[in-house]
């Protein structure tokens, strides 16, 4: 077979592609093993909620047809849910997929992006995609964004900055004031990214209300998803706020149907379904206090969090221990591919699962 890279411009062989966390079916297919659990993606462990399993079973009777490809209803209910007009709202297949098309519908191979290095590494490799410069600016020493570093790293050619808070793959946050004193220093020219995908996880009061902004006219991108606390991440559904003019460019390279019909019925269900989250942010904060306290016991370095996993630093190579826990049956994230070759992130479980994970941690220390 001929070498075929000069059809592939430089900067698509340049990326790395995205690793998810491994899925259970595979490690139980390689290893041999069943009963596995995982807690490497930051799912919700109590699954979706009721309501949106029923009008699934409903949507599913129906699944001859093509979805609205407009997501009519669900933006409606999202716009009403934030205050906003259906014209600021656009629905993707997962956040993923809105990040992809704002940046398609903004950037050129000529523009700048600023972000941190701990940023969700999506927004690196969508922007690699496009071949714009990426501005990639270190974190503060308690491991969340330098906002004064990543303005500061703004140039007359940066048209996108991107925030995610909480943080992924840490889990820290910026502050309400943090963000203020950044958004003054932001040039309004340059859309602002707030990716808020575990902000219903977070417990401190100082969180800001980036929608505000949004509000009052600035040029902000507002995202948000139904994979975290909604429980939906399988069905990848996630939306975006932002101003109508900028919604517009992005469906103008939106594709045909690209929210499916199930994913719609169950999206716009499990926003009516205020009991499930409560319950699942009530399960979320009784798993992490349990998982701090088991690991100060333990002596494991831990990063406090506001999302719905916690990041552990090991002091040596993690590679090891994650294999071990595998073989257990345990499946967390590595995450080397931020620079951080001695960590690990976890996702907060149920009961069972955390005590699991902490037993089958300590066993994989001492192996």
């Amino acid at each position: 077979m001929s070498d075929i890279r000069d059809l592939i411009p430089s900067h698509i062989l340049d990326i790395t592609p995205y690793q998810p966390g491994k899925p259970i079916e595979e490690l139980e297919r390689e290893l041999g093993i069943s009963n596995s659990i995982k807690l490497a993606s930051n799912e919700n462990p109590l699954g979706p909620s009721p309501k949106a399993v029923e009008a699934m079973k409903h949507a599913i009777l129906e699944a001859n047809f093509y979805p609205d490809g407009d997501s009519y209803r669900l933006k409606h209910a999202l716009a009403q849910k934030h205050g906003v007009e259906p014209s600021q709202i656009f629905v993707g297949c997962g956040s993923d997929e809105v990040i992809e098309l704002l940046m398609r519908a903004v950037l050129t191979s000529t523009d700048d992006v600023v972000l941190s290095q701990f940023s969700f590494i999506v927004y690196k490799l969508a922007a690699m995609g496009i071949g714009a410069k990426i501005h990639s600016v270190p974190p503060r020493p308690n491991y969340s964004h330098d906002l004064e570093a990543m303005a500061a790293a703004i140039t007359p050619k940066t048209k996108m900055i991107f925030v995610d808070n909480p943080t992924n793959p840490l889990g820290t946050i910026v502050t309400k004031q943090e963000f203020e004193a950044f958004m003054q220093r932001v040039p309004e020219r340059v859309l602002v990214v707030a990716d808020e995908a575990y902000d219903e996880y977070v417990e401190a009061e100082n969180f800001p209300n980036s929608l505000t902004y949004l509000k009052n006219g600035r040029r902000l991108l507002l995202l948000k998803t139904f994979s975290k606390i909604y429980g939906l991440a399988g069905l990848r559904v996630g939306y975006g706020l932002s101003l109508p003019e900028i919604i517009d460019a992005a469906n103008r390279i939106r594709p045909p149907f690209n929210v499916n019909a199930l994913s719609q019925a169950a999206a716009l269900a499990a926003l009516t379904d205020a009991e499930h989250v409560r319950r699942s942010r009530e399960l979320n904060s009784q798993g992490k206090a349990y998982l701090y306290k088991a690991f100060t016991e333990a002596g494991i370095t831990y990063i406090p969090t506001q999302g719905n996993f916690i990041t552990i630093d090991l002091h040596r190579e993690a590679a090891p221990v994650y294999n071990a826990l595998l073989r257990q049956g345990v499946i967390v994230r590595p995450i080397n591919g931020y620079g951080l070759p001695n960590h690990l992130r976890i996702t907060i479980g149920t009961q069972e699962q955390n005590e699991r994970l902490v037993a089958s941690l300590k066993r994989a220390l001492t192996s």
